[in-house]
């Protein structure tokens, strides 16, 4: 007798962009700490948002090691990404997800005093994030300013980006740009066509949508407690 496999209906995994934050979002500032430290880098409204229409899950994963030496508090933490949320929102961007790392060995606060999986160059939070948000890594891309996120794209089985006026010499990645604006429009560019915007959970279509108020984020501990994350919960544009 001859089996038929039953057909797979599962929806397909989705490709995402995953930014460093500090040096890669927004313009390199030593330990920010107050929401107005974060300025987004130039130029990167356009293709984050041709990208997110276009399928990409856009995921922020940053190594906060303020936390852990006593430097800020996580409502501190809050604040600011409220503030890039809303800074995303003025080009009608919204992240899928901030997925932080609040540790560091040489910190503080012993709670957070303690080495971890999920501190870049670890692919914990990367691992998280695609846990949580049905990510296909193997087609995602890993973009940051510092060599230890790229090793941590590759350890999570990413592609990478680094940008920086000059290539990493320590890693191999499969694309180097001077900016993150020159790195993101590298992807824009096969997308940059007059389509409709998807809007998601609305189930509509315009060319210019309002950017709806997005609601409060919240903090919670993941699966992995290494892990802080915040993952939007408003709509997404």
């Amino acid at each position: 007798m001859t089996e038929t496999a039953a057909a797979d209906t599962s929806p397909p995994r989705r490709r995402a962009v995953l930014l460093d934050r500090d040096g890669t979002i927004t313009e390199p500032r030593h330990y920010p700490s107050h929401p107005d430290d974060l300025v987004l880098q130039p130029g990167i409204g356009p293709p984050l948002r041709a990208l997110h229409n276009a399928g990409f899950a856009l995921v922020a994963v940053t190594n906060q090691s303020g936390l852990a030496r006593g430097l800020f508090h996580e409502t501190s933490l809050d604040l600011m990404h409220q503030r890039l949320r809303w800074l995303f929102s003025r080009h009608g961007v919204q992240l899928d997800g901030i997925y932080i790392c609040p540790h560091h060995p040489d910190g503080t606060v012993p709670h957070l005093s303690i080495t971890c999986p999920c501190r870049k160059p670890a692919p914990g939070m990367l691992h998280q994030a695609a846990h949580d948000l049905d990510l296909a890594l193997s087609e995602s891309w890993m973009i940051g300013d510092s060599a230890c996120d790229i090793v941590a794209g590759h350890r999570a089985g990413t592609r990478t980006a680094p940008i920086g006026p000059q290539p990493l010499t320590a890693v191999t990645p499969d694309m180097h740009r001077a900016t993150t604006a020159d790195t993101l429009s590298k992807f824009w560019a096969p997308l940059n066509t007059s389509f409709p915007v998807r809007r998601r959970r609305q189930g509509l279509t315009s060319r210019n949508p309002a950017i709806p108020q997005a609601t409060p984020a919240r903090y919670w501990r993941s699966r992995a407690p290494s892990v802080l994350r915040r993952k939007s919960v408003g709509n997404i544009v």
